[in-house]
């Protein structure tokens, strides 16, 4: 019995796609569903409409991964030529299959219309070759199993297509079939700290290891250390190098795994509510926060006071337990943040600067009031801890 498909490689077919007439949505999507099944995606390639490119890239392919998933090129004209490229890389002669050429039809007598000839090509299989079902357009994909257990599922490439089809077809067939390995990750994700200074604090010699794999990523909200690994006892491997990582990343981890600002600023609030005062800085704070339970309403018509006067005044007039405000002062290059938060205990200010301005550098001041009042409410929290 065929092993798990624990290597895929998935191929975007399409010069629309090298030539960046479209972009690929589709790759992205794929990798990061077989991801989380433990597959590992080896490389995502894009490929031109022409048949000896793509059927080289199915061809190796198929030597180095036990699933190839590819999405585009299954249309009836003449540059659609992954069926061809499949066929040629695994010696495999297409023939037109009778019941997929009747639903074809069928298609086509429903719209009051005659099938061209060139769509008889969508009705091919090769031996071994089932089709999947779209039922969004009249491109049937293909899954076929080949010797040594590899897998080929071919997609068509536009999205609305793609989906359905991944999900109701090639999900089941990849669940009967077995997928992925023992698998394990953990993310840290990080504030007040850019990408390049994390190399100094992990070393490079951890950066470079395989197992467990530590990479790290620069997102729009924080910056992210993924801790991976695969194998047996991949959740101990993991456990241990995020003990290692931790005493050097602790100062700025402010959340685990997906959780964002609103959820980590809640659970600090503890049941507390926070009311902000944002001035030029075009709402990026309330924007980044969201709809959050947490959050009441104020406003302040003093925009031109200091912080300080601003956290106290959103304060008082929403009821809100703490007040949070940030004052934005574009320069040349980058934002002056003046920050502050008030509440029962008193006023805390701080001045910080945003790298870069316009809309970046006013996403970045919202990110730093975030961090700040991240720090605020930890310290808070310790210290009424330590009073109880």
């Amino acid at each position: 019995m065929a092993g798990k498909l624990a290597r895929a490689i998935i191929l975007a077919v399409g010069s629309e796609l090298t030539t960046g007439s479209t972009r690929d949505t589709n790759s992205g999507e794929l990798a990061t569903e077989l991801t989380a099944l433990g597959v590992e995606v080896l490389r995502v390639e894009a490929l031109p409409d022409r048949l000896e490119r793509v059927r080289d890239a199915f061809a190796r392919a198929l030597v180095e991964a036990d699933l190839v998933v590819s999405t585009g090129g299954l249309g009836p004209t003449p540059d659609d030529l992954t069926r061809e490229a499949i066929a040629a890389a695994t010696g495999l002669a297409p023939a037109v299959d009778p019941a997929l050429e009747r639903w074809l039809r069928s298609l086509f007598r429903r719209r009051g219309l005659a099938m061209p000839d060139s769509n008889v090509k969508q009705a091919w299989l090769v031996p071994g070759a089932s089709p999947l079902r779209n039922v969004q357009g009249t491109a049937p994909g293909w899954w076929l199993e080949l010797d040594r257990g590899r897998v080929i599922a071919a997609l068509p490439g536009p999205p609305r297509e793609m989906r359905p089809m991944w999900q109701a077809e090639v999900l089941r067939r990849l669940a009967e079939r077995g997928v992925g390995g023992e698998m394990a990750a953990e993310t840290l994700r990080l504030t007040g700290i850019g990408e390049s200074a994390l190399v100094g604090l992990i070393g490079e010699n951890v950066l470079r290891q395989s197992d467990p794999e530590v990479a790290t990523y620069a997102r729009p909200d924080a910056v992210d250390v993924r801790v991976s690994a695969r194998g047996p006892a991949a959740a101990e491997r993991i456990a241990a190098a995020v003990a290692e990582l931790l005493p050097r990343l602790e100062p700025y981890v402010f959340a685990r795994g997906d959780q964002g600002w609103p959820a980590v600023i809640g659970g600090l609030l503890d049941g507390r509510t926070l009311a902000t005062a944002e001035v030029g800085n075009g709402g990026q704070l309330i924007s980044l926060l969201g709809e959050s339970g947490f959050l009441v309403r104020g406003e302040v018509h003093s925009t031109g006071a200091p912080a300080i006067e601003l956290a106290e005044q959103v304060r008082a007039v929403s009821g809100a337990e703490i007040g949070l405000a940030l004052r934005a002062t574009e320069g040349e290059v980058d934002i002056a943040v003046e920050l502050a938060i008030a509440s029962i205990d008193g006023v805390y200010s701080a001045e910080r600067r945003a790298f870069l301005t316009g809309a970046e550098g006013h996403r970045r001041a919202a990110l730093a009031a975030c961090a700040e009042l991240w720090r605020w409410l930890r310290q808070s929290a310790a210290t009424r801890l330590m009073e109880s």
